[in-house]
C-alpha cells in the first residue's frame, strides 16, 4: 500500500519522463483519492525520434507529444496536468532563480506533501538536472518540519555507489496496465522499447518484469546533499 499523502507535485522536464519511472505511483496515488498535479516544464520538442521515414518535423513534433502527453494523462487518471511551456533541451541555460520561481509557485498553491521529481546530480540528462537542482532550491527554502517530502528518480552509473539503495519501493502491479497504456500513449518516442517490453513480459524476463511491478525512489539527504 502506497502511504496516504495529502496532495502530490510530480515535477518533470519533457512529455514521458513520468511515464517510465513514476505513472504506476501516480495511477495508485489517483486511485486511493490522493490529490494529484503533474507539472511538465517542455513539450519534449527536441525529442529524437522523428520516425523512419518520418511522421514529423521540427514543427510539427511539439503537438504531438502535446497530444501523447494528454493521452498518457488520461491512462493514469490525472486531471491536473500543468505544461509549462519551456524549451525543450535549453533548461540548463535558464535562470536559476526562474526555474526556482517556476517550482515556487507551484508549492506555494498546492501545498503538497510530497514531490516527485529527478535527484540532482545522479539524473543524467540536462533538462532533468536543471529541474532537479531547481526543485531542491525551491524545497530547501522551506523550514524543514514543514518540507514536503521529496522523492527522487536516480539513474547515473554511479547511483548505487553513492546514494546506495532506494529507499522507497512502491508496488505496482495493481495498476500494470495503466503503467503501459502511459508509456504507449507516448508513442512517438516509445515504440522499440514498448516492443522489447512486450517481449520481455510475454517471456517474463526479471528486467523486463521490474518495469511493471514496482518503482524505486530515493528520498532526499538533505544532511549529505544541501542546497
Amino acid at each position: 500500500m502506497i502511504e496516504q499523502e495529502n496532495h502530490v507535485l510530480v515535477i518533470f522536464p519533457h512529455p514521458d519522463d513520468e511515464a517510465f519511472g513514476v505513472s504506476g505511483t501516480i495511477t495508485s496515488y489517483i486511485k486511493q483519492g490522493t490529490p494529484l498535479t503533474y507539472a511538465c516544464l517542455t513539450l519534449g520538442e527536441m525529442g529524437r525520434n522523428l520516425g523512419k521515414p518520418a511522421f514529423a518535423t521540427r514543427e510539427t513534433l511539439p503537438e504531438i507529444r502535446r497530444s501523447e502527453l494528454q493521452k498518457a494523462a488520461k491512462a493514469m487518471g490525472i486531471q491536473d496536468l500543468r505544461m509549462l511551456g519551456l524549451r525543450d533541451k535549453t533548461l540548463e541555460f535558464e535562470d536559476d532563480e526562474k526555474m526556482t520561481q517556476i517550482v515556487r509557485n507551484l508549492i506555494q498553491e498546492l501545498q503538497p506533501s510530497l514531490v516527485i521529481s529527478f535527484y540532482p546530480g545522479y539524473a543524467v540528462h540536462p533538462d532533468h538536472e536543471a529541474t532537479a537542482r531547481a526543485v531542491v532550491r525551491a524545497l530547501g527554502e522551506i523550514e524543514p518540519s514543514k518540507r514536503p517530502k521529496l522523492h527522487a528518480l536516480a539513474f547515473a552509473n554511479n547511483t548505487d555507489e553513492n546514494l546506495g539503495e532506494p529507499d522507497v519501493h512502491n508496488d505496482i502491479r495493481a495498476v500494470q496496465e495503466e503503467k503501459l497504456n502511459a508509456m504507449r500513449a507516448h508513442i512517438s518516442q516509445t515504440a522499440r522499447m514498448l516492443e522489447m517490453l512486450d517481449e520481455g513480459i510475454k517471456a517474463n524476463d526479471p528486467e523486463a518484469m521490474k518495469w511493471v511491478t514496482s518503482e524505486r525512489f530515493y528520498t532526499y539527504k538533505w544532511d549529505k546533499h544541501p542546497v
